[in-house]
Protein backbone atom coordinates (compact mmCIF):
# COMPACT_ATOMS: atom_id res chain seq x y z
CA UNK A 1 0.00 0.00 0.00
CA UNK A 2 2.65 2.18 0.54
CA UNK A 3 4.51 1.83 -2.31
CA UNK A 4 0.82 2.70 -3.96
CA UNK A 5 0.71 5.94 -2.08
CA UNK A 6 4.82 6.99 -2.78
CA UNK A 7 3.85 6.57 -6.51
CA UNK A 8 0.83 8.64 -6.01
CA UNK A 9 2.36 11.51 -4.35
CA UNK A 10 5.29 11.66 -6.93
CA UNK A 11 2.45 11.62 -9.64
CA UNK A 12 1.21 14.45 -8.05
CA UNK A 13 4.61 16.49 -7.94
CA UNK A 14 5.20 16.07 -11.79
CA UNK A 15 1.58 17.16 -12.29
CA UNK A 16 2.42 19.93 -10.22
CA UNK A 17 5.57 21.20 -12.14
CA UNK A 18 3.51 19.84 -15.26
CA UNK A 19 0.99 23.35 -14.56
CA UNK A 20 3.52 25.52 -12.88
CA UNK A 21 5.23 25.15 -16.20
CA UNK A 22 2.34 26.02 -18.15
CA UNK A 23 2.43 30.12 -17.57
CA UNK A 24 6.09 30.67 -18.60
CA UNK A 25 5.72 28.52 -21.92
CA UNK A 26 2.56 30.58 -22.91
CA UNK A 27 4.71 33.58 -22.13
CA UNK A 28 7.67 32.25 -24.67
CA UNK A 29 4.99 31.36 -26.94
CA UNK A 30 4.85 34.68 -28.96
CA UNK A 31 8.25 35.42 -28.52
CA UNK A 32 9.12 32.36 -30.24
CA UNK A 33 7.24 33.24 -32.86
CA UNK A 34 9.88 35.34 -34.50
CA UNK A 35 11.07 32.17 -35.63
CA UNK A 36 13.25 32.15 -39.16
CA UNK A 37 10.35 30.71 -41.51
CA UNK A 38 9.66 31.26 -44.23
CA UNK A 39 8.61 34.98 -44.62
CA UNK A 40 9.36 36.59 -41.31
CA UNK A 41 7.70 39.32 -39.50
CA UNK A 42 9.18 42.37 -38.26
CA UNK A 43 9.18 42.64 -34.63
CA UNK A 44 7.02 45.58 -35.19
CA UNK A 45 4.47 44.21 -37.31
CA UNK A 46 4.55 40.95 -35.13
CA UNK A 47 3.34 43.96 -32.21
CA UNK A 48 0.82 45.15 -34.88
CA UNK A 49 -0.78 42.24 -35.40
CA UNK A 50 -2.02 42.58 -31.90
CA UNK A 51 -4.37 45.05 -32.83
CA UNK A 52 -5.05 43.84 -35.87
CA UNK A 53 -6.23 40.55 -34.58
CA UNK A 54 -8.72 42.12 -32.07
CA UNK A 55 -10.06 43.85 -35.02
CA UNK A 56 -10.78 41.21 -37.35
CA UNK A 57 -12.46 39.49 -33.38
CA UNK A 58 -14.44 42.75 -33.01
CA UNK A 59 -15.72 42.79 -36.20
CA UNK A 60 -17.03 38.67 -36.57
CA UNK A 61 -19.56 40.05 -33.90
CA UNK A 62 -22.32 42.06 -35.18
CA UNK A 63 -23.70 43.84 -32.01
CA UNK A 64 -20.36 45.85 -32.27
CA UNK A 65 -18.79 48.40 -34.21
CA UNK A 66 -14.89 48.42 -33.79
CA UNK A 67 -13.97 51.63 -32.16
CA UNK A 68 -10.27 52.36 -30.04
CA UNK A 69 -12.46 51.82 -27.12
CA UNK A 70 -13.65 48.47 -28.30
CA UNK A 71 -9.66 47.89 -28.68
CA UNK A 72 -8.84 49.44 -25.29
CA UNK A 73 -11.96 46.80 -23.48
CA UNK A 74 -10.85 43.72 -25.83
CA UNK A 75 -6.86 44.07 -24.91
CA UNK A 76 -7.29 45.65 -21.32
CA UNK A 77 -5.24 48.16 -21.75
CA UNK A 78 -5.77 52.15 -21.41
CA UNK A 79 -8.18 54.24 -24.22
CA UNK A 80 -4.55 56.53 -25.04
CA UNK A 81 -2.89 53.16 -25.13
CA UNK A 82 -5.13 51.71 -27.78
CA UNK A 83 -5.31 54.62 -29.33
CA UNK A 84 -1.60 55.13 -29.96
CA UNK A 85 -1.32 51.46 -30.95
CA UNK A 86 -3.99 51.78 -33.56
CA UNK A 87 -2.91 55.31 -34.95
CA UNK A 88 0.44 53.19 -35.51
CA UNK A 89 -1.99 51.05 -37.65
CA UNK A 90 -3.30 53.30 -39.77
CA UNK A 91 0.05 55.04 -40.17
CA UNK A 92 1.03 51.68 -41.02
CA UNK A 93 -1.27 51.29 -43.83
CA UNK A 94 -3.07 48.39 -42.22
CA UNK A 95 -6.28 50.23 -40.70
CA UNK A 96 -8.75 52.83 -41.83
CA UNK A 97 -10.74 54.68 -40.20
CA UNK A 98 -14.78 54.61 -41.79
CA UNK A 99 -17.70 56.72 -40.20
CA UNK A 100 -20.02 54.41 -38.64
CA UNK A 101 -23.23 53.43 -40.54
CA UNK A 102 -24.93 53.57 -37.11
CA UNK A 103 -23.78 56.60 -35.23
CA UNK A 104 -22.63 59.39 -37.86
CA UNK A 105 -20.71 60.58 -35.18
CA UNK A 106 -18.22 57.62 -34.22
CA UNK A 107 -15.09 56.84 -36.36
CA UNK A 108 -15.01 53.00 -36.87
CA UNK A 109 -11.82 50.88 -37.53
CA UNK A 110 -11.53 48.57 -40.36
CA UNK A 111 -8.47 46.72 -42.27
CA UNK A 112 -6.99 47.72 -44.91
CA UNK A 113 -5.97 45.49 -47.82
CA UNK A 114 -2.50 45.59 -46.67
CA UNK A 115 -3.79 45.04 -43.08
CA UNK A 116 -5.55 42.09 -44.59
CA UNK A 117 -2.65 40.88 -46.54
CA UNK A 118 -0.38 41.23 -43.27
CA UNK A 119 -2.70 39.01 -41.41
CA UNK A 120 -2.70 36.61 -43.77
CA UNK A 121 0.84 36.23 -44.18
CA UNK A 122 1.02 36.26 -40.31
CA UNK A 123 -1.06 33.53 -40.29
CA UNK A 124 1.08 31.67 -43.04
CA UNK A 125 4.14 32.05 -40.70
CA UNK A 126 2.50 30.94 -37.29
CA UNK A 127 1.72 27.53 -39.61
CA UNK A 128 4.97 27.22 -40.99
CA UNK A 129 6.74 28.19 -37.38
CA UNK A 130 4.22 25.14 -35.62
CA UNK A 131 4.95 23.16 -38.33
CA UNK A 132 9.03 23.47 -38.09
CA UNK A 133 8.74 23.47 -34.24
CA UNK A 134 7.09 19.96 -34.20
CA UNK A 135 8.25 18.53 -37.57
CA UNK A 136 9.79 15.29 -35.51
CA UNK A 137 6.42 15.10 -33.34
CA UNK A 138 4.21 12.32 -34.90
CA UNK A 139 0.79 13.75 -36.67
CA UNK A 140 -1.35 12.83 -34.18
CA UNK A 141 0.70 14.83 -31.42
CA UNK A 142 0.58 17.47 -33.71
CA UNK A 143 -2.95 17.45 -34.59
CA UNK A 144 -3.89 16.88 -30.44
CA UNK A 145 -1.70 19.93 -29.21
CA UNK A 146 -3.60 21.79 -31.85
CA UNK A 147 -6.81 20.90 -30.90
CA UNK A 148 -5.93 21.29 -27.30
CA UNK A 149 -4.57 24.85 -28.37
CA UNK A 150 -7.94 26.28 -29.92
CA UNK A 151 -9.92 24.49 -27.20
CA UNK A 152 -7.92 26.34 -24.68
CA UNK A 153 -8.49 29.45 -26.16
CA UNK A 154 -12.54 29.30 -26.85
CA UNK A 155 -12.51 28.62 -23.02
CA UNK A 156 -10.59 31.52 -22.08
CA UNK A 157 -12.85 33.36 -24.65
CA UNK A 158 -16.02 32.14 -22.77
CA UNK A 159 -14.77 32.98 -19.53
CA UNK A 160 -13.77 36.66 -21.04
CA UNK A 161 -17.68 36.67 -22.58
CA UNK A 162 -19.47 35.76 -18.98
Amino acid sequence: MKNHEAETAVEAAVAEELLNAVGPAFGKLRRSSLLEVENPISQKDLGRTLVLNVVLEIAQDDTREVTVGAVASHLGVDPSVASRMVSDCISAGYLVRAVSQRDGRRTVLHLSPEGEELMARFRRHQRSAYEHITADWSERDRLELARLMVKYVAAQEALRRA
